[in-house]
């Protein structure tokens, strides 16, 4: 490992993620963080010469459809189920106040 993993280490970063930790909790987590970035480690030395960055591990295709007008709801058919409407659209409560 390029860098020993300290106690000191797991306070900050429990600090910097806001966890109130008892001293038992960051023995534990020390180990287990070590652990954690040995396998790291491991990875970095890895040899990945040839190989493509990836930004999915199974091949990505988007599925088009062809763009077809097709005839839609009316708004008489798509508020009929409404439970308010003011005139052709959904009426809804007041999310933000006057002054907003």
């Amino acid at each position: 490992m390029s860098h020993e993993l300290t106690e000191q280490d797991v306070r900050q970063v429990a600090k910097l993620a806001r966890l109130n930790c008892p001293d038992q909790e960051i023995k534990q987590f020390t180990g287990q963080l070590g652990a954690i970035l040995g396998y790291v480690d491991q990875l970095d030395q890895v040899n990945t010469d040839g190989v493509e960055p990836l930004a999915h591990s199974l091949p990505v295709c988007n599925v088009f459809r062809e763009d077809v007008i097709r005839p839609s709801l009316t708004n008489d058919k798509a508020l009929q189920n409404a439970p308010q409407r003011d005139g052709e659209y959904f009426a809804i409560p007041r999310v933000l106040g006057e002054g907003s």
